[in-house]
């Protein structure tokens, strides 16, 4: 493997942490792992072994680290628990691919503050069947992607491609400098979903389940869209509106 190609396999690693979510995905023989990395500190017990033998068992290759080293891996000391475990995403990557790219036609999912893991779960199922490019996900904010939310997705988390950003208004920024349109769904006001013309290039921001999208966010919106409710329900679930956004061009051609 070249030296390019390493880097590129490795961008694609996404690494869970915690004893209980490691455990959780190494029991799961279908979710590929790559590495298990370990504490040289860790105290053995019931959990630890289970975890060894599991990743032994599916010949996982082990290493172990200092606690600062580890720290750095799962860029989560508080809550790793001296584990962490890279997972094999052919499709996970960053953001700045895109914008290296700069396709003529682009359309995303954009994910604001998404906190339950279930609801995480099933957009990127969503998003995965669909015909859009995939989910712009940012690292802080929203749900980790854990075992519970690979569950939630029925798997499809490592087939649907998914750009991480640090910053989702740093990105959308980016987006927004080389003429993509930003899009944020308002449930009091703007354009019906129904009349809304999808630009070439386009990004769908969907904001937290109380609070909808930050301020910050819609700062940067080019257009603040709306689905109509009826008998006095004030919005959808956030995995229902991923999905009609997803689905637009396939009901657009049947129609």
């Amino acid at each position: 493997m070249s030296y390019a190609e390493r880097q590129q396999f490795f961008k694609q690693l996404l690494t869970v942490f915690g004893r209980k979510t490691v455990l959780e995905a190494l029991q799961e023989t279908s979710i590929p792992a790559y590495r298990l990395h370990l504490a040289s500190s860790n105290r053995s017990d019931a959990t630890m072994k289970k975890i060894i033998a599991l990743a032994e068992a599916r010949d996982i290759e082990i290493q172990h680290h200092s606690r600062k080293e580890l720290s750095r891996i799962s860029r989560n000391q508080r809550q790793d628990q001296g584990v962490a475990l890279d997972l094999q995403c052919p499709n996970y990557g960053d953001y700045q691919s895109l914008i290296k790219q700069r396709p003529e036609k682009l359309c995303l999912i954009a994910l604001d503050r998404i906190t339950n893991p279930q609801n995480l779960g099933m957009v990127i199922r969503s998003i995965c069947a669909s015909p859009i490019d995939g989910l712009l996900l940012p690292s802080k904010g929203c749900a980790p992607l854990s075992p519970l939310v690979i569950k939630a997705s029925a798997g499809t988390l490592f087939r649907c491609p998914i750009y991480r950003c640090d910053s989702l208004p740093a990105a959308l920024s980016e987006f927004a400098a080389q003429g993509t349109s930003i899009c944020t769904l308002n449930a009091a006001k703007g354009t019906d979903l129904a009349e809304h013309e999808a630009q070439p290039r386009t990004i769908y921001v969907l904001g937290n389940e109380t609070d909808g999208v930050s301020k910050e966010v819609n700062q940067l919106a080019t257009e603040q869209l709306n689905i109509p409710m009826a008998n006095g329900v004030e919005s959808l679930n956030v995995a229902v509106t991923a999905a009609l956004l997803a689905f637009r061009p396939v009901i657009a051609r049947a129609e």
